[in-house]
């Protein structure tokens, strides 16, 4: 979709009339993107219309390497928008979805050739924002973790819980919408993204004493036999401008948790004083995640955290949704080198 944001910190009320800064969104299409910029080969598979902003959207993709051959361009459908005001200080970020009628919401299951789509790939992602925009479009991404993991790829999915996008069935809550859908596509999963929230939605029991983020990540792997692996970010709102971010991330097999960046005492996370754009951060996260944990080599966990937390980091501080670091940066980063220096 696109996103429509006054320049600077403008609100909506001020470029009205006047001009907003146009750029391409979207949790699977960031992670994408992303992942192509990281040096991966990634396929974004979704619904455009056919017309001349269809047209730009897909120029886009291919200009940060994405590959679009999958795309579907049904003459039916609409381009979903949103329009977003940035936060500043003690101001609130606002979100405004115009996402009905688009091309992708009106595409369910069966429309997509996932024999073709899947072949020679290894993993498929998914956010919990394409089931929440229809029920069409709810069944086409049940059908597409089915497919993909009964072809043997590994899935991931976040659960990027939206509840002004959860709207399509009338007189259900949309939180309550939410888990009843993910949990249908939970046992297809092997790397759940998410919170603790997710996890008492999902599973239906409250949560144990102590630290949150341990016991849901514990909690939901206990529900879900297939899951491998339960990441989730922190996140420390000092203000709309200024946040703290780390990660957590649980393995099943081995009942072990790791967080970053690393402890030393109290729990430390990465200072960013000056978010300079707060979209697209957990799809950065996805995605260094999803990169470092198809390296050649095995990854560690540690290190693959390590790798996602530093993504998304560096992601606050690009304008728009894509997180354009490079995997020399993230490790950078990552390792703790170079950190607001000038590279010379």
């Amino acid at each position: 979709m696109l996103r429509l944001t006054p320049p600077g910190f403008r609100r909506l009320a001020q470029v009205v009339p006047g001009a907003v800064e146009v750029s391409l969104a979207g949790a699977e299409v960031n992670v994408a993107a992303s992942l192509a910029r990281l040096g991966r080969e990634a396929t974004f598979v979704s619904a455009l219309p056919r017309h001349a902003a269809g047209d730009a959207v897909v120029a886009e993709l291919r200009r940060w390497g994405v590959e679009t051959k999958h795309l579907l361009r049904p003459a039916e459908g609409r381009l979903g928008l949103f329009f977003y005001e940035k936060g500043v200080n003690q101001r609130r970020a606002e979100v405004i979805y115009d996402r009905e009628g688009s091309a992708v919401s009106l595409l369910g299951a069966g429309s997509y050739d996932w024999g073709a789509i899947f072949e020679g790939a290894g993993w498929f992602h998914v956010s919990g924002i394409t089931p929440a925009i229809s029920r069409p479009a709810a069944a086409a991404a049940l059908e597409a973790v089915r497919e993909a993991s009964q072809r043997g790829l590994r899935v991931s999915l976040d659960a990027n819980f939206r509840s002004k996008l959860w709207q399509w069935e009338a007189g259900t809550a949309p939180r309550d919408l939410a888990d009843r859908t993910l949990r249908d596509m939970m046992p297809y999963v092997e790397v759940f993204i998410g919170g603790p929230d997710d996890v008492v939605g999902l599973t239906g029991a409250p949560l144990g004493e102590g630290d949150r983020h341990r016991a849901a990540a514990r909690q939901l792997a206990g529900h879900f036999p297939g899951l491998r692996l339960v990441a989730m970010t922190l996140r420390e709102a000092i203000s709309a401008s200024h946040q703290r971010l780390g990660g957590l991330l649980y393995e099943v097999a081995s009942g072990q948790l790791w967080e970053a960046p690393r402890p030393q005492g109290a729990r430390p996370l990465y200072d960013m004083p000056q978010l300079v754009d707060r979209l697209g951060g957990g799809d950065a996260f996805a995605a260094g995640l999803i990169f470092a944990l198809t390296e050649a080599a095995p990854t560690a966990p540690q290190a693959a955290l390590d790798f996602a937390v530093a993504a998304s980091c560096l992601a606050h501080s690009v304008e728009g949704d894509f997180n354009l670091a490079t995997a020399e940066e993230v490790a950078a980063l990552a390792q703790g080198i170079g950190a607001g220096q000038v590279n010379r």
